[in-house]
């Protein structure tokens, strides 16, 4: 199968396959890039809500594509909210406003939220397709601090209201696209001063992208540990991670190729805004125009500055999957008792459509572990 896609800035169309294994994968000198600060799970532990999400054995799917076990890592429960995405909000807005009111990073919640009664007035301001904004949001509302949401034109008022119902001011885009409230948020934090949380990055704008990417370690110790229990030792791995801008594939790359060189990790998007895969064609960053998909949480069109090295080095290949493939994957997982929704479900519409064309060698001797970053939520059925 084949997509098209625009390129931003020139114009141009290309027309792609939606599998690409990635000639500038590398296996080594992953350990001396990946520290995890201990830190990070100790301060996660402190929120409302803490618990391990689960991790779901899916045996009828192992046994169809011929893996040792096929495990789905549900993010429909993270502390209280429907995705993965208040990992890395929480941990980012806590380091930031730590460093603004200098504080200890080990300062707990509690004192924190002192601290910032007595300080000047602090907001934040930051822009979504929905998750990293409601956890943005969540985050204010423990600290009681304001929180303004630029959000695009594609998102609908359902959404909008569940950020409204955390405490945010959502700012509606009527034109505008994913990409084009980043740049509202860069506005509005320059001539406001407001604290500017973003999961994306550019060379002058990488801290806080960091903090992100570090907040997700914690998703990840708890994974391994549960796939190890469930496998009784350690298996090479096979995972798939969707990807918008690309904060939560840098984790998971980073994690996973230091533990184990030859754990493999591929990438998955939407044929709707393919836009590190398309940067992986172009061996640069290359922002590309997006389309409507039911898979929202992905639908971005540049990739992070931060992020793109170790994704470049990291992806052993890159999928695009249709809004029908994840549809019927979302069926599929909810079947199964996995909530998932579409953005959690591309990642086994990508694992059935890669071992479908036989990239997969040794199966048997691999463990496919498949990251599903939300739980159901309201969409569009796609014909």
């Amino acid at each position: 199968m084949t997509y098209q896609v625009k390129h931003l800035q020139t114009g141009s169309s290309f027309e792609r396959p939606d599998i690409l294994l990635n000639e500038l994968h590398e296996d080594q000198g992953w350990q001396q890039q990946h520290i995890v600060d201990p830190e990070v799970e100790v301060f996660h532990r402190m929120l409302p809500h803490y618990g391990e999400t689960e991790l779901h054995s899916l045996p009828s799917v192992a046994s169809e594509l011929g893996f040792s076990h096929v495990f789905v890592k549900d993010e429909s429960k993270r502390f209280g909210l429907p995705s993965f995405k208040i990992a890395g909000a929480s941990w980012a807005i806590h380091q930031a406003l730590c460093q603004r009111l200098k504080l200890p990073k080990t300062t707990s919640l509690t004192d924190l939220a002192s601290a910032l009664k007595s300080s000047n007035d602090i907001s934040l301001v930051t822009c979504t397709d929905g998750n990293w904004g409601r956890a943005c949001a969540r985050m204010a509302k423990y600290l009681s601090i304001t929180c303004r949401i630029y959000v695009p034109y594609f998102m609908n008022e359902y959404t909008q209201s569940l950020l409204r119902e955390e405490g945010a001011d959502v700012r509606l885009l009527a034109d505008g696209s994913y990409d084009d409230a980043i740049l509202a948020v860069r506005n509005d934090s320059a001539s406001t001063g407001a604290l500017m949380v973003l999961d994306t990055s550019w060379p002058a704008y990488t801290e806080i992208p960091q903090w992100v990417a570090d907040g997700y370690t914690t998703i990840l110790s708890e994974t391994n540990r549960q796939v190890a229990d469930q496998t009784g030792g350690p298996s090479p791995i096979l995972a798939f991670v969707s990807v918008g801008v690309g904060s939560w594939a840098h984790a998971v790359m980073l994690d996973l190729k230091s533990r184990n060189a030859q754990n493999k990790i591929v990438t998955v998007e939407s044929e709707a805004a393919p836009s590190f895969k398309e940067s992986l064609h172009r061996g640069e960053i290359t922002p590309v125009q997006t389309g409507e998909t039911i898979m929202n949480g992905m639908n971005c069109g540049t990739t992070s500055h931060l992020a793109w090295p170790a994704m470049r080095g990291g992806a052993y290949a890159a999928v695009t999957v249709t809004d029908v493939e994840s549809h019927e994957c979302v069926q599929y997982l909810q079947s199964q008792g996995v909530n998932a929704g579409p953005c959690g479900a591309a990642t086994l519409a990508a694992l059935k459509k890669f071992c479908s064309k036989e990239h997969v060698a040794n199966r048997k001797d691999n463990v496919a572990v498949l990251f599903s970053s939300e739980g159901m939520r309201e969409y569009e059925v796609p014909s």
